[in-house]
């Protein structure tokens, strides 16, 4: 793992060239010999995303996840994570923004001209941030909505619908129940287990964490990490809990002011000083009062 220097030029030069992780995961379990093409689920390169043709928000994002893998996306508020979301999943347009320059394979293909549901068909699906569930319908009609696209019989979707209960057994006990009407946990529950139904090679995850308390947080990560070992299934998350998310993660992406500032394998992240002190709170191996932290006293090495 590489940190850009102070100056201008390698900081541009970083922006503009995708990260140089490689995710050569041969320790990972990727077959070295294989191609890179085919380890591949997800391939970002050196975006660029404008709101009302005017507001730059990404700025050269390259990233990479590899199949069967879990691969966080991190940052403040603000930095761009739920942008480059949307720019994979192709929801920018409602909301006035686009894709300028760069491109985004999913599956080995370019996925840039495709709409949000061809996008859903071929395996690729968000899970928004705030859950997003239809608060007038149940449970179980909240889940039966990821199937809409799918073109299976009803004994299909059925088996299915079972199979999502067996890793959300909660979602059993309330199927029945208004969403509108469940607590922040069993509405994060039903929206990844929405996006189960729609059987996705890949499920972009945003803000799991937001809103939930501590118990119900590791219990997300828990299911992300038995869906992810159990049915294959990469995930992208994007997550202000640097903690939690490095914790579950292969792999580690760090966004700030729509760049990508830093890169690495999760537990190198996790060590790494400047994580620690700006993302976790901790220097000197010890954690700090907010009070006590001296902002001014060390840039962010990666800054130009």
């Amino acid at each position: 793992m590489s940190v850009p220097g102070n100056s201008d030029h390698n900081t541009k030069e970083a922006a503009a060239t995708p990260p140089s992780s490689g995710i050569a995961m041969a320790d990972d379990g990727v077959n070295p010999g294989s191609s890179r093409v085919d380890a591949l689920i997800l391939s970002v390169n050196n975006i660029e995303v404008v709101y009302n043709h005017v507001i730059l928000v990404l700025k050269g994002v390259s990233l990479e996840v590899p199949r069967g893998k879990i691969v966080a996306l991190l940052g403040a508020n603000g930095a761009g994570k739920t942008t480059t979301l949307k720019a994979i999943s192709n929801l920018l347009h409602s909301e006035r923004g686009e894709v300028t320059k760069g491109a985004i394979l999913f599956d080995g293909d370019e996925v840039h001209s495709l709409s949000p549901n061809e996008l859903v068909r071929r395996g690729c699906i968000q899970v928004m941030e705030g859950r997003r569930c239809f608060g007038h319908l149940t449970i179980e009609e909240n889940l039966l909505t990821g199937a809409f696209t799918r073109r299976e019989g009803a004994a299909v979707i059925r088996r299915d619908l079972e199979l999502v209960y067996e890793y959300l057994p909660r979602l059993r006990e309330r199927r029945g129940a208004m969403a509108g009407y469940t607590s922040g946990g069993e509405q994060q529950m039903c929206a990844v287990g929405r996006a189960l139904m729609s059987r996705p090679k890949m499920i972009l995850l945003d803000e799991p964490s937001m809103g939930l308390a501590p118990q119900i947080v590791e219990e997300i990560f828990d299911i992300v990490k038995n869906l992810n070992a159990k049915e294959n299934v990469s995930f992208l998350l994007a997550e202000q809990n640097t903690n939690m998310a490095l914790k579950y993660a292969n792999y580690g992406y760090i966004l700030e002011n729509g760049r990508v500032v830093m890169d690495g394998k999760a537990k190198a992240l996790a060590e790494n000083e400047d994580v620690k002190e700006f993302y976790l709170g901790i220097a000197e191996g010890k954690r700090k009062s907010f009070r006590n932290v001296k902002h001014y006293k060390r840039r962010k090495r990666w800054l130009a």
